[in-house]
């Protein structure tokens, strides 16, 4: 749907100052129907990737391409997509009603459609209760709301948010995230940056790395959790009698009613398991250390 192709952004500010590459010769796609979590630290060029789909700004090389399934003219491209950005600016004396009025009549809804999607995602999101307040009297929560389904109204093919979930409680979280799920559910494509990285990992089909301006994944998350270092072992048993065990134990934790649990290494697992048997000891559990989206994100230096 988007092909975001060799893009490379610099900023230059003056003179004397040394030019800032954001982005470095970055290249992925957004599938058309897919759910795509963008994903990197602070500064790591997600805002600027984004900004340049939107054409706010342009690349210093590189280009975005569209597919014809979103229009052949960027007007019409535009009518296609939904973006929330990052800091949205809403107005502080209209009312939400107003403002979602307001949003509508600029993507160019009539009174009565404008009317019947109010009508309809205001409960879903939860705001229903506040529309007729002023957007000054709003919560981030609240705000955030208003503003995703400014994005939803005109039925656009693909949503773009800035970190939606950003600044949010967990259940204000929770409930964007159902929000964003049945919104992928009805047929629209969903690309969205954040840097709270099991928000990611809960709800998308494919993940974007990006680390200093370059890309460092692009694909499924399951495939890049299967690229993931062996993690170790726990295993739990009831052991009666003092051992010595000749397995390397990296830990080993004394629990209520002679129950111990042991971390090993893979390698050391079946060895550990061996021993505990051969001593008659009952084991209750042998469960694998599961690694996180986010701890692979972290551990990253850009060799995913």
């Amino acid at each position: 749907m988007i092909k975001f192709h060799n893009v490379t952004k610099i900023f230059k500010s003056d003179l004397l100052t040394q030019p800032f590459v954001a982005l470095n010769d970055v290249t992925f796609d957004i599938p058309d129907g897919s759910m795509v979590g963008f994903l990197g630290a602070n500064g790591a060029g997600k805002t600027t990737s984004l900004k340049i789909i939107m054409d706010f700004i342009r690349p210093t090389s590189g280009e975005v391409l569209f597919s014809e399934s979103l229009g052949k003219n960027k007007m019409d491209i535009f009518k296609n997509i939904g973006f929330l950005p990052e800091r949205p600016y809403f107005y502080p004396t209209l009312t939400g009603y107003d403002f979602l009025k307001f949003m509508g009549q600029l993507s160019g809804l009539d009174q009565k459609t404008i009317e019947t999607e109010i009508t309809r995602w205001a409960p879903i999101f939860k705001i229903d209760y506040a529309l007729k307040r002023e957007l000054k009297t709003y919560s981030k929560g609240m705000l955030q709301r208003v503003g995703f389904m400014t994005t939803i109204l005109h039925h656009p093919k693909i949503i773009i948010l800035d970190e939606p979930l950003s600044g949010l409680d967990p259940i204000g979280r929770k409930e964007l995230k159902d929000v964003i799920i049945q919104v992928h559910k009805e047929g629209k494509t969903v690309f969205f940056s954040s840097h709270i990285v099991p928000d990611i990992e809960e709800i998308c089909d494919r993940v974007i790395f990006l680390k200093e301006g370059k890309l460092v994944y692009d694909g499924s998350v399951s495939s890049l959790m299967k690229k993931a270092k062996v993690q170790d072992y726990f295993i739990s048993a009831i052991v009666p009698q003092e051992i010595e065990f000749k397995t390397n134990l990296k830990k080993c934790t004394q629990l209520p009613d002679q129950l111990k649990k042991f971390v090993v290494s893979e390698n050391d697992r079946h060895s550990l398991i061996t021993e505990l048997i051969s001593n008659g000891c009952n084991i209750v559990s042998v469960e694998m250390q599961k690694v996180s989206l986010e701890e692979i994100f972290y551990n990253s230096k850009g060799d995913l």
